[in-house]
């Protein structure tokens, strides 16, 4: 079950088509059932669509509206485990089959919602959504949970039978070879330093904080993505490069090309994108919250500045951008810090869980 899946692409989108190309290579079958509208097959495994409706708030976010369709694709496929990917209500009613028919479960959280919403001015929505996220991940066998921060903050919400599951990063897409002496000589004419944001331009990434990098000496601000906010900060930053949203070759050529990678949003669970630039052999400057203190270790491969803190993010980034010994030195340890993270040993780990819940699941059957 994808609370996202293709064309929308996002972390969620894209951990689940990594894990489907890895169950494809190991031999194994899967059913993925998904909001419409979307493909009706990857990676070799059919597509089940659901009605999908977008969010007022965000168009580009597309709500799967479940119906019995869910529990009847589960009982014709006959899976051995359920994959929920960050479940919220396709995911909910993907859970409620699942254990209504007797077939376990593994739940992935992935998403801060409660988070989401406020950044979108919804005050007073936290403790409801947790109460409806804590429900529906106790439905399912197991939870993992993508980053240390993470974790802790399910603990103390309450959430039952987690257990830590990272996500993986592609060094063949995004590795320092893919620099580009052209690509930079276009950017950046007069040789300056390329500061570079990579995502989506919305409000729960709190983007308006590139803002303070307007000025920053020797450098230029490169902006990759799209979204709701971005006519509003292409306004802010006429001196920027807007790239638009980009992927594939384009896009490892663009991270590998940069000097300073900066993540701005204090809300992130694990952060994909501050992962492919370290592995891309730039160094980071995130804040020191959620999935980045997961990744980011500073002095090593990059800095950390306290969360929505626009001074320090500033000062930060000046000192990578006019130390050019330390930023060399943080690039150094930038793919290093990764390399073990590939997705071939993040998804066989998640095979294991697989097998864990199964064969628990058949345990507890047996003892009844």
């Amino acid at each position: 079950m994808a609370e996202s899946f293709l064309p929308r692409v996002n972390g969620v989108t894209n951990s689940v088509c990594r894990i489907l190309d890895h169950l494809a290579a190991r031999g194994h079958e899967a059913l993925v059932v998904a909001p419409a509208p979307g493909p009706d097959s990857y990676a070799g495994f059919p597509v089940k669509l659901v009605p999908g409706v977008a969010l007022p708030v965000y168009k580009s976010f597309v709500v799967g509206v479940p119906g019995r369709q869910v529990e009847n694709a589960l009982r014709a496929f006959r899976p051995d485990v359920v994959h929920l990917a960050s479940p919220v209500v396709l995911g909910a009613a993907g859970a409620t089959a699942a254990r209504r028919l007797g077939i376990p479960s593994v739940a992935v959280f992935q998403t801060d919602l409660a988070g989401f919403f406020r950044r979108y001015g919804f005050r007073g929505t936290d403790a409801m959504l947790w109460s409806w996220l804590r429900r529906v991940h106790a439905r399912a066998d197991r939870t993992l949970v993508p980053s240390s921060p993470t974790f802790r903050e399910l603990e103390e919400q309450g959430f039952p039978r987690l257990e830590l599951w990272g996500r993986g990063v592609d060094q063949t897409a995004f590795h320092p070879r893919h620099r580009s002496a052209e690509l930079r000589a276009r950017l950046a004419p007069a040789g300056e330093k390329l500061i570079g944001y990579v995502g989506r331009i919305a409000p729960e990434k709190q983007v308006e904080l590139l803002t303070r990098l307007v000025g920053v000496p020797g450098s230029r601000l490169v902006v990759v993505g799209d979204g709701p906010a971005e006519r509003r900060l292409r306004g802010l930053l006429p001196e920027a490069v807007f790239l638009g949203f980009r992927t594939g070759g384009e896009l490892s050529e663009i991270v590998a090309s940069l000097d300073v990678f900066v993540h701005t949003g204090a809300n992130e669970t694990f952060c994909q994108a501050v992962q492919e630039a370290l592995a891309s052999g730039v160094p980071v400057v995130a804040p020191a919250a959620g999935g980045p203190l997961d990744l980011v270790r500073p002095g090593v491969n990059g800095l950390l500045f306290p969360p929505s803190d626009g001074t320090s993010l500033r000062a930060a980034v000046t000192t990578l951008v006019t130390d050019d010994a330390m930023r060399a030195r943080l690039a150094a340890g930038a793919l290093p810090s990764v390399r073990p993270r590939t997705w071939e040993a993040v998804c066989d780990q998640l095979l294991a869980h697989y097998s864990e819940v199964i064969y628990g699941s058949a345990a507890r059957h047996r003892a009844a």
